[in-house]
């Protein structure tokens, strides 16, 4: 099955995020036909052609704006996926530790705790703070 212009678009941001192993994997499950293949093409349209292939933010802005969504709505599998994004569109350590502190207030202690995890696990994933341990490896969970 061959993917449409606006499916190639959306690869093609993806691809500059998160390079061509991501996308070979993403263009496989969106025309493979089998279970969920219609979802990889949705987000190829509307998460990455329409929404990160759209102008009038950052690419860094809009990893801002989507890992403090995730957050409040604590998708840890997902946020896990959006902070090697972010990574990529240069986030670095302190400025994913600040998106946790601003968020706290909004959605509380274990929303963030949570979280934390999940943005320590991306960050050894992608070599970044390696040695930083979760709560649950430093016995507080």
């Amino acid at each position: 099955m061959a993917l449409d212009e606006k499916s190639e678009r959306g690869l093609a941001v993806i691809g500059d995020m998160m390079g061509p192993t991501f996308s070979d994997a993403l263009r496989a499950a969106a025309t493979s036909g089998k279970f969920g293949s219609v979802i990889s093409q949705m987000a190829l349209h509307h998460a990455f052609a329409d929404a990160w292939g759209r102008e009038g933010l950052e690419r860094k802005q809009k990893s801002l704006v989507v890992i403090g969504v995730l957050i409040a709505q604590r998708q840890t599998a997902e946020l896990k996926n959006h902070v090697k994004i972010a990574v990529a569109n240069g986030l670095t350590v302190a400025e994913l530790e600040a998106v946790l502190v601003q968020a706290l207030p909004y959605v509380g202690f274990p929303a963030i705790a949570s979280a934390t995890t999940v943005v320590i696990e991306a960050l050894r994933d992608v070599g970044l703070d390696p040695n930083v341990k979760t709560s649950e490896e430093r016995g507080l969970l």
